[in-house]
């Protein structure tokens, strides 16, 4: 009988003490780092392009070495307008950009971004999208197109102005046979309107100004604006307007390659989508209001949108969403459903909403006491 405590006994159990031990131990992950690649539909330089690098170092920060989303500007793979197909067929892994640029595909797409958006500013038409049933008709929209996408909105913009002009308007009957840039819906509200649209990506807008292929355009911010050259072919730029007052930025990833990733990436990239979101908003703030001032010192002339000209955008929309609707079924029940989230939230809103611009007159207002 062999004895249990002889030598050869006694490094069997030892050794298989420590193969227990290392199969009970912590399992350290040795995966690679998946890595993918991102196009913005915005010039290098556009602070929109900015936001979408946010949204990537974001993402990155948060998986490690475990997930990596590079941001390529527009043009670096496909033009910005081909975008979404890119994404949809896995020749890019995702995107940013904005739903409006989708128009084309389907005509109710627009209808996250072009306003008026039934007195919703951008916040609480995300709102809507996330709570109000928006999230799950877009969805709808991109499977119907057999598109292999996942979007996530955020990112609510400040209201864009009517745009760049060579020359000021102040009636309606100015806006008849201009050339004017602009996307989405809005193309069919403004050619309503008597102007004659040319729908060009971002990058396009101020060489087309230049050269006067164009004679006004609207592109979205005083930061974007200043930076793309606007105020080197235009003088004058009218604040306000009904037509993008409440748009959103879309993040698209290929739906195969999302669907691929642990559910931890998953929801670091929700994650993600949400904190980029906050964070645009407040730099936006920071980063529009500092450019205002400053193409107001190299001479730029700022002037409010006529209130005319506002009631016709409006008529204009009424319009355009009537037949927009009786030609697509999916536009009325997107139409449907933003209206009624709207009435509901708006009246809140207006009820609840001090009017800030009062304070504001209090203290920096022509008559506000000098201390």
């Amino acid at each position: 009988m062999t004895n249990s405590k002889s030598p050869r006994r006694r490094s069997l159990l030892k050794g298989a003490a420590v193969a227990a031990g290392a199969m009970s131990a912590p399992m350290v992950s040795m995966a690679q780092t998946t890595s993918l690649r991102f196009q913005s539909t915005w010039p290098a330089k556009d602070i929109f392009h900015e936001y979408a690098q946010d949204f990537a170092k974001k993402v990155n920060d948060m998986a490690g070495t475990r997930l990596k989303i590079e941001v390529l500007p527009a043009g670096s793979v496909v033009p910005a307008f081909q975008l979404l197909d890119a994404v949809a067929k896995g020749t890019l892994d995702g995107g940013h950009g904005v739903v409006a640029y989708w128009y084309g595909k389907n005509s109710a797409l627009a209808l996250w971004g072009s306003g008026p958006g039934y007195g919703m500013d951008a916040n609480m038409v995300l709102a809507w999208h996330n709570y109000g049933g928006g999230k799950a008709l877009i969805e709808e929209i991109y499977k119907s197109l057999n598109l292999d996408v996942v979007s996530y909105l955020y990112g609510p913009m400040p209201t864009q102005p009517l745009g760049w002009f060579k020359k000021p308007v102040a009636r309606v009957e100015d806006m008849k046979g201009l050339k004017f840039r602009t996307v989405g819906l809005a193309v069919d509200v403004f050619t309503d309107m008597g102007t004659a649209v040319n729908p060009l990506p971002g990058g396009e807008i101020v060489p087309a100004l230049d050269r006067g292929l164009i004679d006004a355009a609207e592109f979205n911010n005083a930061s974007s604006d200043r930076v793309l050259g606007f105020p080197d072919v235009a003088k004058n730029c009218m604040l306000q307007s009904f037509h993008q007052s409440g748009e959103q930025f879309e993040v698209l990833f290929n739906k195969g390659k999302l669907a691929a990733l642990p559910p931890d990436l998953k929801s670091i990239i929700d994650y993600a989508v949400q904190a980029a979101s906050a964070d645009m908003s407040w730099k936006a703030i920071q980063r529009n209001s500092q450019d205002y001032i400053e193409l107001k010192k190299a001479g730029i002339k700022f002037y409010k949108t006529p209130d005319a000209i506002l009631r016709a955008q409006l008529a204009s929309w009424d319009k355009t969403v009537a037949k927009k609707a009786a030609e697509n079924p999916m536009f009325k029940k997107v139409l449907d459903s933003q209206k009624a989230f709207a009435e509901r939230a708006g009246q809140w809103h207006n009820d609840y909403t001090v009017d800030f611009k009062m304070a504001y007159n209090h203290y920096f207002g022509p008559q506000a006491k000098k201390s």
